[in-house]
């Protein structure tokens, strides 16, 4: 399957059609790829310039996806013939449990707090029949780390979600990748508070609008910070600095 790649500020970003084609991509001949999933958006781009670390970390990922609706902008804008959509991290990572249930994918996951953790396992077992082989919230020491590298590797998982939020995810994903490579890794900040109702999406009008981050900042004031960075983005974005 050839896909085209676009770059925006100099990452390189899959140009997925729709979520069906990324999904159909990462389990072709029924065999689910290897790599990192890393989600991009205009407030990730804007932190790894600053960030050279994050930088790093998002350079190495395998498969680095439009998650915002302003990265899909800016790639039609820049490359005028583009096919391409926003696939929502949190949507993908749904349609991806569904397939992995489908073909009984072995599935580990890492991060979010116990009882959100064991929700997730409960409600994807119940809801796709999700053949999950370990789990571990995340709530463990530094020295931990290492230990559950070795347990990850030996459940023999195909497909590692970390919850953890950015830049930890990327990073444990990366040191995890050292120890056991023979799997597919994402990182999926809040996704399991969504999943399991604890915190809500922006209604799917907002979304289709491009306005997620809006309703994000109306209910949580606090991230105006991060989201000033954005102005910066669209700076770029007018002025084709992209």
């Amino acid at each position: 399957m050839n896909i085209a790649k676009y770059s925006i500020r100099g990452i390189d970003i899959w140009g997925f059609r729709n979520m069906a084609q990324f999904v159909d991509y990462l389990f072709d001949d029924s065999d689910m790829k290897t790599g990192t999933l890393v989600a991009i958006n205009a407030e990730k781009v804007m932190t790894a310039e600053q960030d050279k670390p994050l930088r790093e970390l998002i350079d190495a990922a395998e498969y680095k996806y439009a998650d915002g609706i302003s990265i899909v902008r800016s790639i039609r804008r820049k490359y005028p013939d583009a096919d391409v959509q926003r696939v929502a991290g949190a949507d993908l990572w749904e349609a991806l449990m569904e397939q992995a249930g489908k073909q009984g994918v072995p599935v580990f996951l890492v991060g979010g707090k116990p009882e959100i953790l064991t929700e997730v396992e409960q409600k994807l077992k119940s809801q796709w029949n999700v053949n999950i082989v370990g789990s571990q919230d995340g709530y463990f020491k530094p020295e931990e780390r290492e230990a559950l590298f070795e347990r990850i590797r030996a459940s023999g998982a195909k497909f590692v979600t970390v919850a953890m939020g950015s830049p930890k995810q990327e990073m444990f994903m990366r040191d995890c990748r050292k120890i056991y490579a023979d799997a597919l890794y994402m990182g999926v900040g809040g996704t399991y508070d969504v999943f399991t109702g604890h915190v809500k999406r922006a209604p799917k009008v907002w979304q289709d609008m491009g306005l997620e981050w809006l309703y994000r900042l109306l209910a949580q004031p606090t991230r105006w910070r991060r989201q000033f960075k954005l102005f910066k983005y669209v700076v770029y974005h007018y002025t084709n600095r992209l």
